[in-house]
């Protein structure tokens, strides 16, 4: 089967000079801006610190060599790499890119709908940090995804804690803009190019894997220690249809 196609506009606002600011000074604000006017943080001091511990609670669970989509400034790719497992990021941005690379990570400027390394032999593949609404339809991001794993690897998704299943169009935003009205701005970015983005939670997320022919293999949630159980982070482990179940750890 042909890997599937980039939904229109999926990656150029990515790599236009919102998220590339960001990145380079490794601070936000920075936001996705629905049509509506709704802002989403993202954490970009977050993305670009060191792995944490709910990452670690991920990349333990990481089998064979790692392909990390979406990996942005790269703190799993240089985590993996720092522990002598085979690891590869790839991202659209080349800031991200840059960033990875200067981390001592491996990383391509690539979508995940272009021609990869190693497809269909990967042992684990990351989709983290909000990256299953990578082109706006889920489904056709987890048949990719199976395309480039291998028939018992795995995939683990990071999901909304929130029950969602939303498709819509957003903008990379400092949010400064939107504050000061239409046609001014104060000598930072504007919004990017409008793209396509969802967010799922785990119910959604499973019933799009189902359709894609993954099979749930484990889910947990981290809570650091004084947080509220409904803002930690919600991941699920995934295998294609068939394979051996999960190896807990």
């Amino acid at each position: 089967m042909p890997p599937a196609t980039a939904p229109p506009g999926s990656t150029a606002s990515w790599a236009a000079d919102p998220y590339a600011d960001a990145l380079r000074s490794g601070r936000g604000p920075l936001f996705l801006r629905r049509t509506d006017g709704w802002l989403l943080p993202l954490e970009v001091e977050r993305w670009c610190a060191r792995a944490d511990a709910a990452d670690l609670s991920v990349l333990r669970r990481c089998e064979g060599a790692v392909l990390d989509i979406g990996c942005g400034p790269g703190r799993l790719v240089a985590e993996l790499a720092a522990q002598g497992r085979p690891v590869l990021g790839i991202d659209v941005s080349r800031a991200a890119v840059a960033r990875t690379a200067a981390t001592g990570g491996a990383a391509l400027q690539r979508s995940v709908f272009d021609p990869l390394p190693d497809e269909g032999s990967w042992g684990t593949a990351l989709l983290l940090d909000g990256n299953i609404g990578i082109g706006g339809d889920p489904r056709a991001l987890l048949v990719r995804a199976a395309e480039l794993v291998a028939p018992s690897g795995l995939l683990i998704v990071e999901t909304a804690p929130a029950d969602l299943d939303e498709r819509v169009e957003v903008r990379v935003d400092t949010g400064r803009y939107a504050l000061l009205g239409h046609g001014h701005d104060d000598g930072h970015r504007t919004p990017g190019a409008p793209f396509p983005w969802a967010r799922v939670g785990t119910r959604a997320l499973l019933r799009y894997a189902a359709a894609a022919g993954w099979a749930p293999a484990e889910r947990w949630t981290f809570v650091r220690p004084g947080q509220s159980p409904s803002a930690g982070r919600c991941f699920v482990a995934l295998r294609p249809r068939r394979s051996p179940p999960a190896r807990r750890g």
